[in-house]
């Protein structure tokens, strides 16, 4: 389970490739500026990786989780980062479990030649976060269509996709037989929407990560856009949410790799009182303990994507991966902080960029708090905390 196929071997290196077209310098800049890495993700478009998991009928590489993985790993571990396009990965899944035929067929092809870009995931709300069931956008039928009122936020990369997914209440909630009812999931086109019931507005952040605000203001989106079957639709973003988290944590194994290699690197180099600074335990030990943690949590990681692709439940496993994997990389980009002293702070060593960056992830896409209530509740039947 922890040895990669010859292909997925290979796989790594064609990424690595890709990625030394885009060293630090490139980063820095899209970060000062605040700017979409579109030469980045218009490459790995080209290359075929963010169709990786789309089915070979549609264009894609029909690949499994397990090679998704490794990409988005490869990539931060080249010290790029894949926030601008990885969603594309794990959102179309919800099209193509869950859509129709002809959803799949008038979707899929064009996002696997980058045609389209589905990058945009409406689901959490000012009010609700991860509350999930609380949300208030709301989807009501109108003939042949829904008319969509209400507002998301943490919607990133909005201004740069052309189709969103997007969870909406359909059913009121004092309505519905079972709590977990009454949500459905719309495909939306930006394109025709900006302007005619669809505000997006930036949030500018501690990272450079595209993310916005969404309002809808009675928004048409046509009946045939809704996923699935109307008021079913939390079953579907749950789907998708699992392999979320499956492949951020590959990225945070990447994160954790590349702080690793800096920080080893720079104490075998750096000599401070006449010796290497690596030679003391009090710098040894940190990066050690760290990288200790990164092959634990790879070993999970490794398993989530495994059972996925065996069609496997595996919510605790995806949780557990995506817990162990933020805390891996964010005890190795402390340890690589505290090596590197006031170097770390410099611009130049790309370090503070992602050591800003892998914080993200303990927060989001879920945080660590409520992964603990969910590994509490449903494997080891302690009473429901929330």
């Amino acid at each position: 389970m922890w040895n990669d196929t010859p292909e997925i071997a290979q796989m790594r290196e064609a990424v690595r490739a890709l990625c030394s077209d885009f060293p630090g310098r490139y980063w820095r800049e899209k970060d000062r500026e605040r700017a979409y890495p579109r030469e980045f993700v218009d490459a790995l478009t080209k290359a075929g990786f963010l169709a990786a998991l789309i089915p070979e009928e549609y264009g894609g590489s029909g690949l499994g989780l397990s090679a998704a993985a490794a990409i988005l790993e490869e990539i931060h571990g080249s010290g790029c980062n894949a926030s601008a396009c990885h969603a594309q990965m794990y959102i179309m899944g919800t099209i193509l479990r869950d859509g129709s035929e002809a959803q799949k067929q008038q979707y899929l092809p064009k996002i696997a030649t980058g045609e389209l870009r589905l990058q945009a995931f409406g689901v959490t709300e000012p009010g609700s976060g991860t509350n999930t069931l609380g949300l208030k956008t709301t989807a009501v039928r109108d003939g042949d269509d829904y008319v969509i009122n209400g507002q998301k936020v943490w919607t990133s990369r909005a201004e740069y996709s052309d189709l969103m997914v997007l969870l909406a209440r359909t059913t009121p909630q004092d309505q519905v037989q079972k709590r977990t009812d009454g949500l459905s999931v719309f495909i939306v086109d930006m394109r025709e929407a900006v302007g005619n019931g669809l505000t997006i507005k930036p949030i500018r952040t501690m990272i450079n990560h595209s993310t916005t605000e969404v309002y809808f203001d009675d928004l048409r989106v046509p009946a045939k856009n809704i996923i699935g079957e109307e008021g079913k639709g939390l079953r579907y973003i749950l789907n998708g949410m699992n392999a979320e988290r499956v492949l951020i944590a590959a990225e945070c194994i990447g994160d954790a790799r590349w702080f690793t290699r800096k920080a080893s690197h720079y104490a075998s180099e750096r000599e401070v009182f006449d010796r290497p600074i690596g030679q003391n335990q009090g710098v040894q030990f940190p990066i050690a303990r760290s990288y200790a943690q990164t092959e634990a949590a790879d070993l999970m990681v490794r398993k989530a994507a495994a059972m996925f692709d065996a069609g496997e439940g595996m919510a605790a496993e995806a949780n557990m991966a995506k817990m162990l994997a933020s805390e891996a990389s964010w005890a190795a980009g402390e340890a690589c902080m505290q090596t590197h002293g006031g170097f770390a702070f410099a611009e130049d060593y790309d370090i503070e960029r992602k050591w800003r960056e892998t914080r993200l992830y303990q927060i989001a896409p879920i945080s660590t708090n409520l992964i603990l209530s969910y590994l509490a509740e449903h494997v080891l039947d302690l009473p429901r905390s929330y």
